[in-house]
């Protein structure tokens, strides 16, 4: 995997979309996971501190030992640290929004066998601006044409799923999420785009370093098929410096 940043205590690597981060009963046939990826290429253990879904792409944080695990847990669990992301979402959102709507625990059947289910909703945030929208003349649906809309998404809380489940409430949802989104949107993006991914990525990463105190930026560029998504869309030259 491409590392995007690597000291003494931590290394940022770009996560692929479909790779998970670590070994799951949900997905017993995979054989790919980013921690045994990151720990053959470095030769070392890795300790990840925060998850990504596996469709997500992006920005994916490990300590290289279990004091930074704790101490970059610590960061993660207060409210300094700021995440960023891209998402390309059904219609024409506003121009900024925050959608503060609590999610119930999303339980799985395998892993989640003793959580409780009745357990209440938790707070979750979500802020997102508006990038670029765009209007497609291609029936989708009932419509007569498809609207879409990039957005910038930085979440203040971390619930599972948050993004996915929080775009879905907002009836705008995230282009390619085979659970939360809109499955002829999404089949339209495969048969017009040849897209078959989730349309979000981890973009950046903006911390205090724990150990020496400085501001750290981390960021991520898009995958080839995000990026040729974007282009085709007539997006590409709000990227072309980065």
């Amino acid at each position: 995997m491409k590392i995007l940043y690597q000291d003494d205590h931590f290394v940022a690597v770009d996560k692929p979309a479909g790779l998970l981060v670590h070994r799951s009963d949900i997905d017993r046939h995979e054989t790919r996971f980013a921690v045994q990826m990151l720990r053959d290429q470095l030769g070392r253990r890795v300790f990840p501190v925060h998850r990504l879904d596996k469709p997500t792409a992006g920005v994916l944080l490990f300590a290289l030992n279990p004091e930074a695990a704790r101490q970059m847990m610590a960061v993660f669990m207060g409210d300094s640290i700021r995440k960023t992301y891209l998402a390309v979402v059904r219609g024409h959102t506003a121009e900024t929004d925050t959608i503060d709507y609590p999610l119930k625990e999303e339980l799985d059947k395998m892993t989640d066998a003793k959580a409780d289910p009745d357990k209440q909703a938790q707070a979750a945030v979500t802020r997102y601006r508006r990038l670029a929208t765009v209007e497609l003349p291609h029936a989708v649906g009932r419509y007569p044409s498809c609207r879409y809309s990039l957005l910038q998404i930085s979440p203040e809380t971390g619930r599972k799923h948050q993004i996915r489940r929080h775009m879905k409430h907002i009836f705008h949802p995230i282009v390619g999420d085979t659970t939360h989104g809109d499955g002829r949107h999404n089949d339209f993006f495969r048969a017009h785009f040849n897209c078959h991914q989730l349309l979000l990525a981890a973009t950046g990463l903006v911390f205090t370093h724990p150990y020496s105190g400085a501001e750290m930026n981390i960021k991520a560029p898009l995958d080839p098929v995000y990026s040729r998504v974007i282009t085709e869309l007539g997006w590409g030259h709000l990227f072309a410096d980065s």
